[in-house]
């Protein structure tokens, strides 16, 4: 099964203000997620509804929506401002 991947359009500008080589990295995970949702590191958060995958120093956070098959980003950041 195929989920579409949404990125909010505040995520999509903070994606646009990232660098190479991370930009291509993040960018590439966040695709990677229609295939698979829950990769191998994800983590469900805690304080919040969503999960989390690390990319070097960044971290994508979305919400998966398993029955329109869905997997909305909702936040991506430097894992210093990440968690504010």
């Amino acid at each position: 099964m195929t989920y579409v991947v949404r990125v909010e359009r505040k995520a999509q500008k903070k994606l646009a203000k990232i660098s190479e080589p991370y930009y291509s990295k993040i960018k590439k995970a966040i695709l990677a997620l229609a295939e698979n949702p829950r990769p191998t590191g994800c983590k469900q958060l805690s304080g919040r509804s969503g999960y989390r995958i690390r990319v070097a120093d960044y971290r994508i956070i979305y919400e998966i929506v398993d029955d329109l098959l869905l997997v909305e980003v909702i936040e991506l950041g430097h894992r210093r401002d990440i968690y504010d």
